[in-house]
């Protein structure tokens, strides 16, 4: 395509109002805690944050995020929204210039669209480690394929944002171990498409992050351990699918359980019986069920393999239909406000005056756009990927939806499977898809323009 004066004078015209626009950007990006007057805040919030003063390990709660909102404190957490603008920006316009897609414009539009029709800039101004779950698909990504196009310095940044990423929670450890899992498996066909320098950096982010999460944990509870809480998530899944209850019923009668009296009694969902009132608060919570509930799951995989199978799937497919965005976020959060009232008192009053504690976030509205977005984002990813499959077309973008699809599939199953099918752990994971549907849109959009 020839580019005539008027192109250019178009452009140079344009330039300064794009670019102050996308200097708007980091405010736009946590738009709703400056609507709402104070970070959003979330029922597990509370249990991040006082990882710090406890000193001790608490079931899927990662020392590694806690002492990260412990840094914000003096701010009041804004320190921490700002890292997450920043953080998404910089993923995002780096994503477009490794694929060669980065203009002022493209990636202004790409942003506001993302802003105005998907979760993200809610996860980016949340305390809550979901905004890192989706911008660790992108930066693994970006440390394999993008090698030769980023600095040492990019790289870097790229290998510590992703071990921190995975070290913020497990599940994201494991989607991140399953896409590097995924690389190996793939490289043998791919060869230069997959760098085997940049297969190794990411793998190694793995190894860094658990690395990093041991280490926190050690420091502040004096025990080289891993975040505890796995064998009664993956419980009370079992638990809600009726696995539990029948294994009870099975073996109750000559084997001594602490649920056994309790057996006919369960509640019927994972929620009721890990965070209401229920037998697991009599029976001593994880220090006193933890043992019982690990081999009440181990067991039941063995005896009943057919069922576990059966309802994983279906958890799965469950799991990839919840994507509301706003779970968890409204004004009843008890835990995370006694936290902040008995360790951050300081914070007590600018919390209390936000739109949050006083009930006035509603997610209907907002999902009313959301969900249909989410979802269609999700057939368009795989129809996208179809395509570019059956027209051989094995370039950058395509290697990034394959990415964000096993992405999607891995998360579905990691949290499906073991805690259950949630909206939030969709939501946090699905604005992906819709990110690699425009960057398709405006690539396609560009070469319609030059044909033109």
């Amino acid at each position: 395509m020839t580019i005539t004066t008027t192109d250019h004078r178009r452009t140079r015209a344009a330039s300064p109002l794009w670019l102050l626009a996308a200097m708007a950007m980091p405010m736009l990006m946590i738009a709703p805690a400056f609507w709402n007057g104070y970070p959003l805040l979330q029922w597990d919030t509370g249990g991040y944050l006082a990882r710090w003063y406890e000193g001790y390990l608490v079931p899927s709660r990662s020392t590694v995020f806690g002492l990260y909102l412990h840094l914000g404190e003096s701010s009041g957490f804004w320190i921490n929204l700002a890292i997450q603008s920043l953080a998404t920006l910089w993923l995002l316009q780096l994503t477009l210039r490794v694929l060669g897609l980065m203009q002022t414009f493209r990636f202004v539009a790409i942003c506001l669209s993302l802003i105005l029709s998907t979760a993200l800039p809610w996860l980016a101004s949340m305390l809550l480690t979901d905004i890192f779950a989706g911008l660790s698909v992108l930066s693994l990504f970006l440390l394999i394929v993008g090698a030769s196009r980023t600095s040492t310095l990019e790289k870097i940044a790229l290998f510590v944002f992703t071990a921190f990423a995975a070290a913020t929670h497990s599940a994201t450890l494991g989607v991140l171990l399953g896409l590097c899992v995924a690389g190996w498996m793939a490289r043998p066909f791919l060869k230069q498409r997959l760098p085997l320098a940049g297969l190794a950096q990411a793998s190694l982010t793995i190894v860094a992050g658990s690395l990093m999460l041991l280490s926190a944990n050690y420091a502040l509870s004096g025990k080289l351990a891993w975040t505890p809480g796995g064998y009664g998530v993956a419980f009370g899944r079992m638990m809600q699918d009726g696995i539990v209850a029948r294994y009870l019923s099975d073996h109750c009668p000559r084997e001594r359980f602490k649920l056994c009296p309790y057996r006919n009694e369960l509640p019927a969902t994972a929620d009721e019986f890990l965070w209401g009132n229920s037998m697991f608060n009599t029976l001593g919570r994880f220090d006193g069920l933890n043992d019982e509930m690990g081999t009440i799951v181990v067991e039941s995989l063995k005896d009943y393999p057919a069922w576990q199978a059966g309802a994983a799937l279906r958890a799965m497919g469950q799991q990839l239909l919840h994507v509301a965005t706003g779970e968890g976020t409204n004004g009843w959060i008890p835990h995370t406000y006694g936290i902040i009232e008995r360790y951050v008192p300081s914070q007590v009053a600018p919390m209390r005056a936000a739109r949050q504690q006083h009930w006035d976030i509603n997610f209907d509205d907002v999902n009313w756009l959301h969900v249909p977005v989410a979802l269609a984002s999700m057939l368009a990813l795989v129809a996208l990927l179809g395509h570019a499959l059956a027209n051989r077309r094995l370039d950058d973008l395509t290697l990034l939806a394959a990415t964000v699809t096993l992405a999607l599939l891995g998360n579905a199953f990691i949290c499906g499977v073991i805690s259950g099918p949630h909206d939030r752990y969709g939501a946090r994971m699905v604005w992906v898809a819709t990110f690699v549907v425009l960057m398709a849109a405006a690539r396609r959009f560009g070469e319609d323009g030059k044909a033109g």
